[in-house]
């Protein structure tokens, strides 16, 4: 049998490592072992960076909303859970936004913030009696339960 050798797919693959590093400095996009080397550094650098970049835009968005909230009296903590209590859904990239291009728009956010949590407070506390009055009312009917129940034994 014949030998066969392999240089056409080495030859391409090598070829498609030394373009991928061209533009780096020195031997880097000239030699093969070290462009190898380089462009799987690269990729890897790549791959976490990727991931930092989401960290740090949530970061800046953050801070964003932070400033304009205090502009408005309010915390970043206080008005992301006002706006949580007051059942507004809008992500912090919008929010971000909103901040810098409408800072009106953002006031009545924050407005929306105080007022939903004053408004969850109250709504909280006529669940609170309501339930208390029901726990009340069983209480009651069990006591009576218990009378009809101990008349029924004494006849």
């Amino acid at each position: 049998m014949a030998r066969i050798k392999g240089s056409t797919p080495t030859r391409n693959r090598r070829k498609k490592f030394l373009k991928a590093a061209s533009g780096y400095f020195g031997s880097k996009h000239l030699l093969y072992r070290t462009a190898h080397e380089q462009v799987m550094h690269s990729w890897k650098y790549a791959y976490i960076h990727r991931r930092e970049l989401k960290r740090e835009m949530r970061k800046l968005w953050i801070a964003r909303i932070n400033a304009a909230a205090r502009m408005n009296g309010l915390s970043y903590s206080k008005l992301m859970h006002g706006l949580k209590e007051a059942g507004v859904s809008v992500n912090r990239k919008m929010l971000s936004e909103i901040a810098i291009h409408n800072p009106e728009d953002f006031a009545k956010i924050c407005d929306t913030a105080k007022n939903g949590k004053v408004a969850n407070e109250a709504k909280a506390k006529k669940a609170v009696k309501a339930e208390s009055e029901e726990v009340k009312a069983e209480v009651a009917e069990k006591k009576t339960a218990k009378k009809k129940a101990a008349e029924k034994e004494a006849e």
